[in-house]
């Protein structure tokens, strides 16, 4: 085999082991990318809910817990009737006979 065909396939071999790994190389980069994009949409999701559970949810039981109580200790109390007609007609006849 002629010397010079030897070097430029031993060229074009190293030339193909080189772009093999590059290409491994983006490869396996693509994928912890990938890995990365999931573990980071995992947090932006689960952190708000975490967040609320943790710190919201309890302040709102709260809430509820008072306007609940608020509502049956306002129930107890009966607001007044208005007066019927005919009290208020007597009541002012009272006072048309008054001095």
């Amino acid at each position: 085999m002629d010397p010079e065909l030897k070097q430029e396939i031993a060229e074009i071999h190293a030339l193909e082991k080189d772009n093999h790994q590059m290409l491994r190389a983006i490869r396996r980069d693509q994928w912890f990318g990938f890995i990365g994009r999931l573990i980071i949409w995992a947090i932006v999701l689960a952190l708000p809910l975490y967040f609320y559970q943790q710190y919201i949810e309890p302040i709102i039981t709260k809430i509820e817990g008072v306007s609940t109580t608020t509502t049956a200790t306002i129930s107890k109390f009966s607001l007044p009737t208005l007066p019927s007609s005919v009290q208020v007609q007597k009541l002012l006849n009272s006072y048309k006979m008054a001095p």
